[in-house]
């Protein structure tokens, strides 16, 4: 295998930050730009709802590129239209320009589409099967990063101050340095981004089917006929949707209990991730050393609610320092998922483009994502913070029962082992010396 496969997935996980960045930098400080642009907290709300909602149309079209066109278009595309949202909004700094700023945001949640699916399509055209779901790990700890960067860096950059023009000064450094970020990235994939090894790492990798000789809506069906494919996208959609809505309201329920806390709900935001990051990474060698797909991911599943209900009981106490404790316990488990779907998917669906199943799953946590943020902030405007989190841990709840019923059908690990069975078994007759004696054939007499 070939060292350049860490700076691929190096690069990837880059660009894959500074687009996840721009989903959250305005719900974190979401009374702030209210405040700057004159809209309610559901506009601002939609700033990040854009990225969720964009995904569901886009996602089967820009799956059929990436199986026709491979990884180097997509990664081209995806870092060119993350670029160009990023310099829009560096133009949305004006109390009227709220629509310039949708605009921007629009354009990076599109840029998002060529983003979510690639993590375990890298891992499986780069890597070798020990270290497949580790590589995934850390194409999805980019976009996590980007997330916990999201959460720590806007309560920073633009504190809450009564003065418009500090105001929009603040707004704009931080508009240009993102810009500048996305600019690099663009021009580093175009130099250094490969689409495939020389050679194929894996058995598997190596008997897939090439793009011409492959059918987009064939596979699509084919999935969608997959029974335990569809349990685990529905319930990955229902625990990131549940993520999607904790981290875009995040700001609003610490607030709530914590009055004039906007920098304290970033790190708390922070502390959600950091967390998620280390269980992805692992969760992702847990699955390398163990092959145990469904035990982890339901055991993961399970401690995410455990971990909801106990940050849902504690939000209200009154003492900051256990809602960072209970916020990184449930982070921990429920970021730390993300992998698990996305490598227990691959399994169930080879031989299939891990890019498709990768979107599909994607999509179902995008819709839950918008339903669930929209109900919940509802919720929370009705009855409280404590009966909008208790209104996810319903749908955590349904969703680790899915997982149960999951049967684990680890198609790709029967495959690897199946091709190397048959390459040894081709080694040891290559292997018999040349002039040797084989064994004696023994005829025995039949009747005609």
């Amino acid at each position: 295998m070939y060292k350049r496969r860490w700076l691929i997935v190096l690069l990837f996980s880059s660009y894959s930050l500074c687009n996840a960045f721009q989903w959250i930098q305005y719900g974190i400080i979401n009374n702030i730009f209210m405040k700057f642009y004159n809209v309610n907290s559901f506009a601002i709300d939609w700033l990040s709802m854009v990225y969720m909602l964009t995904y569901i149309p886009f996602i089967f079209p820009v799956t059929w590129l990436l199986d026709k066109k491979g990884l180097r278009v997509i990664a081209l595309v995806a870092t060119a239209i993350n670029c160009l949202g990023s310099w829009i909004k560096v133009a949305s700094v004006g109390p009227s320009l709220f629509w310039v700023s949708m605009l921007g945001q629009f354009a990076c949640s599109l840029a998002q589409v060529f983003i979510l699916g690639m993590p375990s399509q890298i891992a499986s055209v780069w890597f070798g099967s020990d270290e497949v779901s580790t590589a995934c790990s850390i194409g999805v700890f980019g976009n996590q990063l980007g997330i916990a960067m999201g959460f720590l860096v806007p309560p920073i950059l633009v504190p809450n101050v009564d003065d418009t023009q500090e105001l929009a000064f603040n707004i704009s450094i931080m508009f240009y340095i993102t810009a500048g970020l996305a600019t690099a990235l663009f021009i580093l994939v175009v130099f250094m981004f490969q689409e495939r090894p020389a050679l194929p790492p894996t058995q598997a990798q190596a008997h897939s089917a090439p793009p011409e000789e492959y059918s987009y809506s064939a596979s699509i069906m084919r999935l969608l006929c997959n029974r335990p494919f569809m349990l685990l996208t529905v319930s990955y959609g229902l625990n990131v949707g549940c993520f999607y809505a904790v981290s875009t309201l995040l700001n609003r329920m610490i607030i709530e209990h914590y009055p004039g806390e906007e920098l304290n709900a970033g790190r708390i935001g922070l502390t959600i991730v950091v967390a998620g990051m280390v269980g992805s990474l692992i969760c992702g060698i847990w699955l390398d050393k163990t092959k145990t797909y469904k035990q982890t991911t339901l055991g993961v599943y399970l401690l995410t609610l455990v971990g909801m209900l106990v940050y849902a009981f504690t939000l209200s106490l009154g003492h900051l320092w256990v809602v960072f404790l209970t916020a990184g316990t449930l982070g921990f488990f429920m970021t730390g998922y993300l992998p698990l779907g996305f490598e227990f998917a691959v399994e169930l669906t080879y031989p299939e483009s891990e890019g498709t199943s990768s979107g599909l799953l994607n999509c179902s946590a995008q819709i839950f994502g918008i339903i669930f943020t929209i109900c919940q902030g509802k919720v929370i405007d009705q009855w409280g913070t404590f009966a909008g989190n208790i209104f996810l841990c319903v749908f955590l709840l349904i969703g680790t029962v899915m997982t149960a019923f999951i049967k684990s059908d680890l198609r790709r690990q029967k495959a690897n082992q199946l091709a190397n069975t048959q390459a040894a078994t081709q080694g040891n007759h290559a292997a018999q010396p040349e002039g040797g004696l084989t064994p004696p054939v023994i005829l025995k007499e039949v009747k005609l």
